[in-house]
């Protein structure tokens, strides 16, 4: 018998079964997009990959989906601690463009990136700054229910008015309110948080409004609860983000909706974990970080970290390596491989045996690395080849590796890579061996290596 789906949920600290509040449908899931101040890292589309095998999960269990997803285009702040400037000023300074052309550049190329990993889209992508008046109208009622205050610099959320503040983090509020080292200006607690920015006297920011308590920006918090709470309702199915949403971001918007409606917002909290990138967090505000492109320009193709992420489980953190990527091109070239050349026949069902254990561990709290181990298991089994090819292709609905579209056909060698290995070739003719190397080093820059054999030499993928 299949196992019923069971999630982990991180404001009750266990793993539970999952049922859809509406018995009807749709499953309602709200996952926290971006901030389109940069270019998003493969770290944060570790998070999305996670968010995008649980809506394929959940699919595959029979339910239909509401996904909402935010983009973030105001109203982040440096630091979580509600100082510092906007992330979306900061980032018009550093292009010299203004602040709405960013917003739009990096969402632009955030959906071209989703598109390149086979992430589906949400079914509404909404902007902060479209939803400016709901934004307003929530802290509204959060003042009128008594759980806001004013200060000099803005409208802020008292989290001293909540018992249960922090629950979803586990905060220790005393420990936090007898160690605190940093200046808290006007806020009565260091929890406290902003949920409307005034804009500073004398001075006109890019992205500003007008509100009941003065121009300015709304908090980062207020767009998710505003907006989650517009599109999926007072109380919905699963809310998703990166572990670091947990602390502040999530645990704000907890606050937010339970002092306006009463509820935690949402029944499952998941979280993805982050990528370790020479044992550090992987983050844009670190400084210099990996894009989808940078992938592409080394020569892998964008699925290859599809499957590299596959093979974690997305509750732990992974570590980033090229050796790790390499492996990956490995093993997905043979799956690929091995996938297309099995027989295709038409009404060919696929194993129930095999598609009962892969359901068994995708609802253990999508343990996918298991599931994948079990596709493993199908590809190098005895069953018929036409039997093996339908029942991979429907693991691939969760997988989304798009093993039906790939052809031998997609690792060519491109031209400019080909070029550059005639040269090396031609260097070595010639016994020019400082300007081969130079080539050998290019062609490995650009994700290629040359093997020299006799008579010629063997290209491949790094």
């Amino acid at each position: 018998m299949t196992a019923a789906l069971t999630l982990y949920d991180n404001y009750t600290r266990t793993q539970r079964r999952f049922e859809p509040l509406s018995p009807a449908g749709p499953v309602r899931l709200y996952t926290c997009g971006p901030t389109v101040y940069d270019y998003q890292h493969i770290g944060n589309f570790r998070t999305f990959l996670f968010e995008d095998v649980l809506k394929r999960v959940l699919r595959w269990n029979g339910y239909t989906v509401m996904h909402v997803m935010n983009i973030t285009d105001v109203g982040h702040l440096t630091s979580d601690a509600d100082t510092g400037e906007d992330k979306m000023e900061k980032g018009a300074r550093r292009t010299g463009k203004t602040a709405w052309e960013i917003a739009q550049l990096y969402t632009d190329d955030f959906v071209e990136n989703l598109a390149r990993l086979n992430i589906e889209d949400a079914d509404i992508l909404c902007r902060a700054t479209d939803h400016i008046a709901e934004q307003i109208a929530f802290i509204a009622d959060i003042e009128r229910n008594g759980f806001a205050y004013v200060t000099s610099d803005g409208v802020y959320f008292d989290t001293a008015k909540q018992p249960d503040y922090g629950h979803l983090a586990r905060l220790d509020i005393r420990g936090l309110e007898a160690g605190k080292r940093i200046e808290q200006g006007e806020k009565r607690s260091p929890t406290d948080f902003a949920l409307w920015k005034f804009s500073p006297p004398g001075e006109r920011r890019q992205m500003e409004w007008d509100s009941p308590w003065g121009r300015g920006f709304p908090g980062w918090h207020i767009e998710c609860s505003a907006m989650a709470q517009k599109y999926l309702g007072d109380y919905f199915d699963i809310h998703c983000g990166g572990e670091d949403h947990i602390p502040v971001h999530h645990t704000n918007e907890i606050a937010q909706t339970e002092a306006r409606v009463g509820t935690r917002l949402a029944n499952f909290w998941m979280h993805g974990y982050f990528l370790l990138l020479d044992d550090a967090k992987m983050a844009k505000s670190a400084g210099e970080f990996l894009r989808v492109q940078s992938l592409i320009d080394r020569g892998y193709d964008p699925l290859v970290y599809r499957y590299l992420c596959l093979t974690a489980h997305y509750r732990t953190q992974m570590s980033f390596s090229w050796e790790a990527m390499d492996a990956a091109v490995t093993a997905l070239d043979r799956m690929r491989r091995g996938v297309h050349a099995l027989e295709e026949a038409a009404q060919v069902p696929p194993d129930a045996a095999y598609i009962e254990r892969f359901t068994d561990q995708v609802n253990d709290d999508l343990n996918v690395p298991r599931a994948l181990a079990v596709a493993w298991e199908v590809l190098r089994g005895e069953a018929p080849s036409a039997v093996k090819r339908a029942t991979l292709l429907r693991f691939d609905e969760v997988l989304g590796l798009g093993l039906a579209d790939w052809s031998p056909r997609q690792d060519a060698v491109p031209p400019e890579v080909q070029a550059l290995a005639d040269a090396r070739a031609a260097a070595r003719g010639a016994k020019q061996w400082a300007e081969a190397d130079r080539l050998r080093a290019e062609l490995a820059a650009t994700g290629w290596e040359v093997e020299d054999q006799s008579g010629g030499y063997r290209l491949k993928r790094r």
